[in-house]
């Protein structure tokens, strides 16, 4: 049933394309006939909402600059398809695992949708000013909030590590501003760059800074990763349940000693090398060099390895049609 419900989904949106030309050759049949479409789809442009709310404040959108910044955003997203859908598909896996953290720390839900425009939610992700990770953290960075960062072993792209790592800054921010906004911001630009520029230019939001084009459109990226995750049919994503990743199941070793072949490590616990890198991807060596530390492996189980059954679980039952 669920394969008729899809089909009836694309023919509805089909029928909005059909009739979108109709009105159009009614109001105008010589134009229509003139420049009548050669494709089969129609792009509308998304609609903005007059306010939107962050970390549980209410952000009215009526400046110009503000509305023109997430249009441009939620337009981005809306049409940026194989992305989009991916993000969904990864959050399902990715989410579980960082919402509990951020409530841990203190830190509202909403700095997920961070995670998500900064890397994808790509644990692997490296950005071209070599931030690394989820959390797309600088090494000094991530060094001063108590990460591993050296050719063996990179906990920026440790999930849960590196989520408590982001968490610390995040609280130095709010600490520093007490405005969920403005440390959104200075994620990006950097606390000093952020209190300089206030105090130059002399504003009381860092909303109505101006600043170089990418720091000036990230939080308005956030806020419409958001609108898009809890109104994703609004937006024409339409996924099931089976369409989304499957959350990770591993059993935790802890690791005290060196071990000097990751591969043959992996063989004995039964799985593939390139499985444990898959579920470990701070590990950036062939080996494991612990340097009187300890590390904690995860190791796949079966069922997080076989495509044989599907997903069948949804985080958000928004994101799925049933």
């Amino acid at each position: 049933m669920k394969w008729i419900n899809n089909i009836i989904w694309f023919a509805a949106g089909g029928i909005v394309c059909l009739a979108l030309c109709l009105v159009i050759g009614f109001s105008d049949s010589t134009q229509v006939m003139e420049e009548r479409p050669v494709v089969s789809t129609v792009t509308l442009s998304p609609e903005v909402p007059s306010q939107v709310t962050f970390c549980d404040h209410t952000l009215e959108l009526k400046r110009y600059n503000m509305h023109e910044g997430l249009d441009r955003e939620l337009s981005s997203f809306t049409y940026y398809h194989s992305t989009t859908l991916l993000l969904f598909k990864r959050a399902n896996r990715y989410f579980p695992v960082i919402e509990p953290i951020l409530k841990a720390n203190g830190i509202p839900d909403d700095f997920k949708y961070l995670a998500v425009i900064e890397s994808h939610l790509d644990p692997n992700a490296v950005s071209p000013a070599h931030a690394a990770g989820m959390w797309q953290l600088l090494a000094s960075t991530a060094r001063e909030y108590g990460l591993t960062v050296t050719s063996a072993v990179d906990e920026r792209c440790h999930v849960q590590r590196s989520t408590e790592a982001a968490c610390l800054y995040l609280k130095d921010a709010y600490a520093k501003y007490g405005d969920w906004v403005t440390v959104a911001l200075s994620y990006n630009a950097g606390m000093g760059r952020i209190s300089s520029e206030m105090g130059r230019q002399q504003v009381a939001s860092a909303l109505n800074l101006w600043l170089v084009e990418e720091t000036s459109r990230y939080v308005y990226r956030i806020l419409a990763v958001k609108q898009i995750f809890e109104h994703p049919c609004k937006y024409g994503f339409v996924l099931t349940v089976e369409n989304l990743y499957k959350p990770f199941v591993y059993e935790e070793v802890t690791v005290s000693d060196d071990i000097p072949d990751l591969a043959a490590y992996a063989r004995e616990q039964g799985v593939t090398y390139a499985d444990l890198k898959r579920f470990n991807p701070w590990l950036k060596d062939t080996g494991l060099k612990v340097a009187g530390k300890s590390f904690v492996l995860h190791i796949p189980r079966r069922e997080s390895v076989s495509s044989e059954t599907p997903n069948r679980t949804a985080h958000d039952m928004h994101w799925i049609v049933r």
